[in-house]
């Protein structure tokens, strides 16, 4: 089929008020990102050895470009502005999962083999998944999703070593922010109720808190 006669994909439109409800939803965890992470940061600078340190450096990141990045997309006016940070929209959240995984395989599990092997695993998916997104961003969407879920519990791989190694309370506030994110894209795919895509962002803030205390009460803190 000529490339003329090929149907764009429907890209989701929101209304004024939508917009206005997504930015201020991901602003919000956008300034609770930089506290938690100056917070995560001076702890494991003064207390900490280098691998809690560089862990806490890179979740840190990695939470504030995703927020960063899915603020400026709803709240940037022009398409061209939103067609570029849609790209680092998408890709954030390969990069959110990565960092969230490598305080676990770094300061949790680096003594065994399986640590670097889920660091490894994490980012190279990430890696790729950053690649897809310049690439095809705006196709494949469900494909796409799909991928952020399923690698969002890979830690299931390593349940095991997990539940020897971690208090149970960091394991349910881990395991409940999976559960939160997971739940969230039914209102991420739905396009017809009004605000869907705000309570979507209210999901990823609920399940970014909860992984947050548990890396930062149970992973970081009890290393230390």
């Amino acid at each position: 089929m000529p490339d003329s006669e090929r149907k764009p994909e429907t890209k989701p439109r929101y209304t004024p008020g939508e917009e206005l409800a997504n930015a201020l939803t991901h602003g919000a965890g956008l300034v609770a990102s930089v506290v938690g992470t100056v917070l995560m940061v001076a702890l494991t600078a003064t207390q900490g050895d280098g691998w809690q340190l560089a862990s806490s450096l890179v979740y840190g990141t990695t939470l504030i470009s995703l927020y960063t990045a899915s603020t400026l997309y709803h709240a940037l006016p022009t398409p061209r502005q939103k067609r570029i940070m849609r790209v680092l929209d998408h890709s954030a959240i390969y990069l959110l999962i990565a960092g969230t995984y490598t305080p676990f395989a770094l300061v949790v599990l680096r003594d065994e083999g399986r640590g670097w092997a889920l660091f490894g695993a994490v980012w190279a998916i990430a890696a790729a998944g950053v690649v897809f997104k310049v690439l095809f961003t705006g196709r494949l969407n469900a494909l796409s999703t799909a991928v952020y879920v399923g690698m969002g519990w890979l830690c299931v791989i390593v349940a095991r070593p997990l539940i020897e190694s971690l208090d149970p309370a960091a394991l349910l506030l881990l395991a409940g922010g999976g559960v939160a994110y997971t739940a969230g894209v039914a209102f991420y795919a739905n396009r017809r109720l009004p605000y869907a895509h705000a309570v979507w962002h209210g999901f990823v803030v609920t399940g970014s808190l909860l992984q947050f205390l548990a890396i930062y009460g149970y992973v970081l803190v009890p290393a230390i």
